[in-house]
């Protein structure tokens, strides 16, 4: 019995010690392993065209993943981060403003007028609603400054989790194989559902969710960025919440679009607006070619996983947190459904 005592204390000792090292590189290695399921089709192609060389696959892979993250997404990252840096701001300072309706708009037909004394209506509200909340705001403006001085780490992580997905990917069936034996410890019938259901699910959220919101923010990015919007960066981060909650863009693409308007020339607005609406829409033609099958987790588990990754690991949580939460969701689905049915024939054979 003292020996077992020893040996299980020292197993557990081990097993601790192994997470505190470890516990610094978590979001990164959770982060990896995620690229790696969600570009492992990609990989899996792309390796066949080479003739079957899974390592310059992989290092061709890292390239272009680094090359997208330090080319277009630092420039939406630096951005947003220098809108929130301004907006929190404003919010410590009790100078939040709404702005007052373009002068442009009268000139409009049929809706003109209306739409401006409405603007100005809500403006002149709104300004004085957020007077009055402001001393309330403050304590937010702390967490969003929070969130602009850890994004230069989230950076660091965003690319030291993409150049460890390529030294993953060449080892991918060893790492299923793995899993596969770990699950057939611990629920040995249904280890090989659970195992597809999670590589699924991670594929599903990454690439129908957060992949689709990531290529949104940048084509808004972009069109923000040529109507000359001076917070193009912050509203392409809004964009990208928007699209990861489930809500849609088009909170922010209309009221973009109406500035345009009143800002730009005829056929620069046309353009413009042409643009961004089929941005905003990209998402209902994305999600069928993107998603091998329906998701069916709750947008609050989404939400949820959103809020309480970003306040957890910082910004490179925003994307883990709902990836983690619907896997936990369809795995807890599948294995209540599993139960319901085996206690169901077990009642009938009685």
């Amino acid at each position: 019995m003292i020996r077992l005592v020893i040996r299980i204390g020292l197993l557990a000792l081990l097993i601790i010690w192994a997470l505190v090292l470890i516990r610094p590189f978590g979001t990164i290695l959770v982060w990896a392993f995620v690229l790696a399921v969600a570009f492992n089709p990609v990989f899996v192609r792309l390796a066949k065209i080479l003739g079957g060389r899974p390592k310059l696959a992989a290092g061709l892979l890292t390239v272009v993943n680094l090359l997208v993250l330090t080319g277009p997404a630092a420039w939406l990252g630096i951005g947003a981060v220098e809108g929130l840096r301004d907006f929190a701001g404003q919010l410590t300072a009790g100078e939040l403003k709404i702005p007052s309706a373009p002068a442009a708009i009268k000139s409009w037909p049929l809706i003109g007028p209306q739409l401006h004394e409405l603007w100005d209506q809500a403006s002149s509200n709104i300004r004085s609603a957020l007077r009055t909340v402001a001393p309330y705001l403050k304590p937010f403006a702390g967490t969003l400054l929070g969130l602009v001085g850890d994004a230069g780490v989230g950076a660091v992580k965003f690319l030291l989790s993409v150049a460890v997905a390529g030294f993953i990917l060449p080892y991918g069936q060893l790492f299923v194989a793995a899993g596969r034996g770990f699950l057939s410890r611990i629920v040995p019938e249904q280890s090989e559902h659970f195992l597809d259901l999670a590589g699924a699910t991670i594929r599903a959220v990454s690439q129908g969710v957060i992949g689709i919101a990531v290529i949104q923010a940048l084509l808004a990015g972009i069109g923000f960025n040529l109507a000359g919007i001076p917070i193009a960066g912050l509203l392409a981060f809004v964009v990208l919440l928007l699209s990861i909650v489930q809500i849609g863009a088009a909170i922010v693409m209309l009221p973009v679009i109406i500035w345009i308007w009143t800002d730009k020339d005829v056929t620069t607005a046309v353009l413009l607006t042409l643009f961004l609406v089929i941005v905003g829409l990209l998402d209902n033609v994305l999600k069928p070619l993107l998603m091998g099958r329906g998701l069916t987790t709750p947008t609050l588990v989404i939400l949820l996983g959103v809020i309480g990754g970003t306040l957890a690991h910082g910004i490179v949580g925003l994307f883990i947190g709902p990836i983690v939460l619907s896997l936990l969701w369809e795995l807890s689905v599948a294995w209540i459904a599993i139960d319901r049915s085996a206690s169901a024939r077990s009642s009938a054979d009685r």
